[in-house]
């Protein structure tokens, strides 16, 4: 039996490492094959997938709801303003994310050990000081953190082997705004993998066991405070890096980036694409993203004004949140999912039936 476990736990790594293999050929083919413009894009799709990957895990797999992602993607992002005040800091980017992971961690370790005893609502209100007590923070303290006005955040210079690597490979000169889609691709491809693996593996079964019934988990030996706060931990962390990636792509760490709008937008993420789904927190992250412009492009052609193109998007993702939840209530990929298992037992059911006929033909 514990051979079979292990051999299980080798395909499930075996098959997560592979589908990472082929998310990172097909990343090269399409930051290659863009504008910069669309990298720009593809960098802000990147950290909305980050931090959304995060909390599908903490709301879809434990059913915790959190509504100060936000904040804690600030942490991430003024960690790295700090650590990148200007073109002569030293510190390798990868550092810089490291750094912002751990300290957003460690923050997640505190609220998730102060939340740990909340459920519902009351959760949910204590997340919200926190999206709205972060920001403050940065106002309060303007001398170190700059303030209404941010800190300024400053990528150091290209390393030499990484632009002979990317030219050796493409056949192109790495400019800027690929560069940061490389970083922010590359760091979502590493959370996905480890989020993928935490949630099946044994941590992710002990998270869906309390979110599904906390007396039954509790009675199977598992410490529900303990996976409260691991998933916290956990969800913090991406937060972290994401809000790293965002300083990165928008070279800004600013109070008015992180608002209350943010954490709801996260949430709002994760519904449409599908609660507990990576895939579908990057679908989420995708239309996030991507349907603003192309509602906003249409509505220029259309004659509409600039204001009034602007004003239009966010009322087509309004329609389109009403739709999915009315439509679909299990998010695009749960639908997905439930229209092919109905398939396939259809495909059960009419096939005996089948046989049978031919066998007394």
């Amino acid at each position: 039996m514990r051979d079979r476990i292990v051999s299980l736990r080798r395909h499930v790594l075996a098959r997560h490492l592979f589908l990472a293999l082929v998310g990172l050929l097909v990343v090269v083919v399409v930051v290659e094959s863009v504008s910069d413009y669309r990298n720009t894009q593809l960098a802000s799709m990147a950290y909305l997938g980050i931090a959304a990957g995060g909390l599908t895990v903490l709301t879809g797999i434990n059913g915790q709801i959190s509504l100060g992602h936000g904040a804690l993607m600030a942490i991430g992002a003024y960690t790295s303003a700090l650590l990148l005040p200007d073109r002569d800091a030293t510190v390798p980017l990868t550092v810089v994310v490291l750094a912002a992971v751990a300290v957003t961690l460690v923050v997640g370790a505190a609220v998730g050990l102060a939340a740990a005893r909340l459920h519902g609502p009351y959760l949910a209100g204590a997340t919200l000081a926190l999206a709205v007590a972060v920001p403050g923070i940065a106002l309060y303290f303007k001398e170190t953190l700059g303030g209404e006005q941010g800190l300024r955040v400053v990528m150091p210079d290209i390393p030499v082997w990484v632009l002979d690597a990317v030219f050796f490979v493409t056949g192109q000169d790495l400019t800027r705004s690929r560069f940061t889609a490389y970083v922010g691709w590359l760091t979502l491809i590493v959370v996905f993998l480890l989020l993928a693996n935490l949630s099946a593996g044994r941590t992710g079964r002990r998270w869906r066991a309390v979110r599904d019934d906390e007396v039954s988990a509790e009675l199977a030996g598992i410490d529900l405070g303990r996976a409260r706060v691991s998933a916290f931990m956990v969800s913090a962390a991406a937060a972290g890096a994401a809000g790293a990636i965002l300083a990165f792509t928008v070279k800004l760490a600013a109070p008015s980036a992180f608002t209350l709008t943010l954490s709801l937008t996260l949430l709002a993420a994760i519904v449409l694409g599908g609660l507990g789904s990576l895939a579908g927190a990057l679908i989420g992250a995708a239309l996030l993203t991507f349907l603003p412009s192309v509602v906003t492009d249409i509505g220029r052609n259309a004659g509409l004004s600039d204001i009034q193109a602007a004003e239009l998007a966010p009322l087509v993702y309004g329609l389109v949140m009403v739709a999915v939840i009315l439509l679909a209530p299990t998010g695009i990929v749960g639908s997905l999912r439930s229209g092919l298992q109905r398939a396939r037992s259809r495909r059960r059911t009419t096939s005996p039936t089948t046989t049978s006929k031919g066998t007394a033909s």
